[in-house]
């Protein structure tokens, strides 16, 4: 039956059940490790890949899927005549999106198959993935799905704390502000990504800097509460930590649906050991 479809990729953060219930198809991206690849989700669980990250002596490397893996993938989902959404991972993290687009291109129907940037990713990339896909369900037009999306994307919110630098700087994320901040003892930095642009929100000294953090990003919640349905959690190495920090947000306002968990190898290869996020979206 002709549908419309959504596809993401695998640095989105979904639970099974969300994905199993809405239809949602995820492509794989893939992580090299010391010369060994792994495709994320299907032969290396998020926990592992932390331990092997932790225990390798070079930076993971994390690629996309081929263009040639996209276009097999858009054609199936388009024989039976349905079209594709693809909401992919920011372009300043990941080439996704590019070669989603020329797959797009190069696929049998591509008048049926439209291309977000979701200039996210992880959990906030996850709204916008979740509101297409019951929008979809729902019988909601292709343009209507899309303006849906556009909008929870112009409201989201991401605060990412970053406490061990190394991984951030030996894949160049920052570029030269990397090596301004290199030079410093001790030095966490918070992070956001307004329009898709990673950048340096502050920085500081230590443990204290992260409870500062934490404390903003509470106030932050508390002063839109209202207006707030759903928050995530995304960490790399301390779910205990990070779960208190979701029953903090929860005392604000129960009724905030706020899932808590591990982040893709993508994005923990970026943001390295104890490195953690908060994203919500403002309604």
């Amino acid at each position: 039956m002709a549908k419309i479809k959504i596809l993401t990729d695998s640095s989105v953060q979904l639970t099974p059940e969300e994905i199993a219930e809405y239809g949602i198809t995820v492509v794989p991206l893939s992580i090299s490790i010391e010369g060994q690849t792994y495709v994320d989700g299907i032969d290396i669980t998020r926990k592992d890949f932390v331990q092997k990250m932790k225990a390798a002596n070079e930076l993971p490397k994390t690629s996309q899927p081929p263009i040639g893996k996209f276009v097999e993938k858009f054609n199936e989902l388009t024989a039976d005549g349905s079209s594709v959404l693809g909401i992919f991972l920011a372009k300043a993290l990941s080439g996704t999106v590019d070669a989603a687009r020329q797959a797009a291109d190069l696929a049998d129907h591509s008048e049926r198959i439209q291309i977000l940037d979701s200039e996210l990713t992880d959990r906030a990339e996850g709204f916008q993935v979740l509101a297409a896909a019951k929008d979809a369900q729902a019988g909601k037009s292709m343009e209507e799905i899309i303006d849906h999306v556009k909008h929870i994307r112009a409201n989201q919110h991401l605060r990412m704390m970053v406490v061990n630098l190394d991984n951030l700087i030996k894949g160049g994320r920052l570029g030269a502000v990397s090596g301004k901040i290199a030079t410093m003892l001790n030095i966490r930095i918070s992070l956001h990504m307004p329009k898709g642009d990673l950048k340096v929100l502050k920085k500081g000294r230590g443990k204290k800097f992260s409870k500062a953090f934490d404390q903003d990003v509470l106030a932050e919640i508390e002063a839109n509460k209202d207006h707030i349905k759903e928050v995530g959690i995304s960490y790399v190495d301390t779910p205990e930590i990070m779960h208190e920090l979701g029953e903090k947000i929860k005392a604000i306002k129960p009724s905030i649906d706020v899932l808590v968990a591990e982040t893709s190898p993508i994005i923990a290869t970026h943001a390295g050991t104890g490195a953690y996020a908060i994203l919500y979206y403002t309604e």
